[in-house]
């Protein structure tokens, strides 16, 4: 029940979000809704907002007038894959990192205190300045007849953002067993290793999961700004600066790689959420 439920809200929110489009679009002001000279609400002529049944119906129209052109929606989604793949494993990368450093943040008290600052201080650094080094140091990177690509970059750069939400949620979960229970592990004689996999790792899952969904989120985000600023060809990113340029002539065609950007983030929280399926056994106290 608590499942449908929750399907129920999701699916409310959307009819919602479309309404409040819709409702903006017919009662909003022709030129917007500013703050002195800022614009904080768009437009609502066609160029800025075009309606959503106008939106659909054009991706299901070919991408350009040139013959044997594919759907719009097929072309986007092609490119939101190409992304996604990207991100899932920027994503991986990330997980990799964050739960090995929360990990030895867990069992040195001097490593916690060493690199918990540099690992919120890693935050602050602007993606859009952390691209183009990316870019140059990694095309200096051979090894054989091994090349680096630019997708392999975003997906550095994409894992660079995932990495903080699950090493700080993961120490979390690692130093949230109280001392009841640790000294019970102590008193069975168990050791580190023992104790990080049957007390420190289930507790910790509570903790991880809202982590997940934090840094799949980031992921994709970096993957889709990393994709701009890196030059890469073929994703959602590329996709949406160069059907932009074009916004005037077809404006709804430019919300097509948005929407297309839209559905990685839902499907990385499907992902998110079947695994906090498979370990629903451990998600008695969620944080």
């Amino acid at each position: 029940m608590h499942r449908w439920r929750a399907w129920a809200w999701g699916v409310l929110g959307i009819v919602l979000l479309a309404v409040a489009w819709e409702a903006y679009k017919a009662l909003g002001p022709a030129d917007g809704v500013r703050i002195g000279d800022t614009i904080v609400l768009p437009r609502t002529n066609d160029l800025a907002m075009p309606h959503l049944w106008t939106m659909a119906q054009r991706a299901g129209e070919p991408v350009t007038s040139a013959p044997g052109a594919v759907p719009l929606w097929s072309y986007v989604l092609s490119a939101a894959w190409l992304s996604f793949k990207v991100a899932l494993i920027g994503w991986a990368i990330a997980l990799v990192v964050g739960m090995l450093l929360a990990l030895l943040m867990q069992r040195s008290k001097i490593a916690n205190s060493a690199l918990l600052p540099w690992v919120v201080l890693s935050q602050t650094v602007p993606l859009i300045a952390l691209a183009p080094l990316v870019k140059r140091w990694s095309s200096a990177f051979h090894i054989g007849g091994f090349a680096w690509q630019d997708w392999m970059s975003v997906a550095v750069i994409a894992a660079y953002l995932a990495f903080f939400p699950i090493t700080v949620g993961m120490v979390r979960g690692l130093n949230s067993p109280v001392a009841a229970q640790t000294d019970l592990m102590r008193s069975y004689a168990t050791g580190w290793w023992q104790s990080l996999i049957r007390l420190r790792l289930p507790a910790s899952v509570p903790y991880l999961i809202p982590a997940l969904r934090l840094s799949i989120a980031a992921a994709v985000i970096g993957t889709v700004v990393a994709e701009v600023s890196i030059g890469m060809d073929g994703g959602i990113g590329r996709m949406i600066i160069e059907f932009a340029q074009t916004g005037s002539a077809d404006p709804a065609k430019q919300w097509s790689p948005i929407g297309g950007a839209v559905l990685m983030g839902l499907a990385g929280a499907g992902l998110v959420a079947l695994i906090g399926v498979l370990l629903k056994r451990y998600r008695r106290a969620e944080a």
